[in-house]
């Protein structure tokens, strides 16, 4: 049987994860960059509102592609084995990332503002 107590509890669970989704949707905000590590390192930075491609070639002849195209960035074209980066949907929003572990390649959306409060540290 369920309870008076389960249901309250349940209530409460939805409107708390209710809470954090429209906290999270209504704070997104548009990146203007995308920014492009290989290894940890910088490989580029590319302009979110300019349509282009841009081939990332390895050292060791690996290759990813990246498309930007509206506004929205995705990877289409890479030479992993399981490709995940490329089924991976067009990002856009703000600290959004595509990931090429294989290659060590992250794909991320940026403001082109250098953020110095590291939220993790504190």
């Amino acid at each position: 049987m369920i309870k008076r107590n389960d249901i309250i509890l349940g209530v409460v669970a939805l409107l708390v994860a209710l809470a954090f989704y429209l906290f999270f949707s209504l704070t997104k905000s548009d990146g203007s960059k995308v920014e492009i590590t290989v290894q940890g390192e910088v490989y580029e930075t590319l302009e979110l509102s300019q349509d282009q491609s841009f081939l990332i070639t390895l050292e060791n002849g690996e290759y990813n592609t990246v498309v930007i195209e509206d506004g929205y960035v995705r990877m289409s074209e890479a030479d992993c084995p399981d490709k995940l980066c490329v089924k991976h949907n067009k990002i856009h929003y703000n600290h959004e990332t595509i990931v090429c572990l294989p290659h060590k390649v992250v794909v991320e959306i940026v403001n082109g503002e250098a953020n110095t409060v590291d939220l993790i540290a504190k």
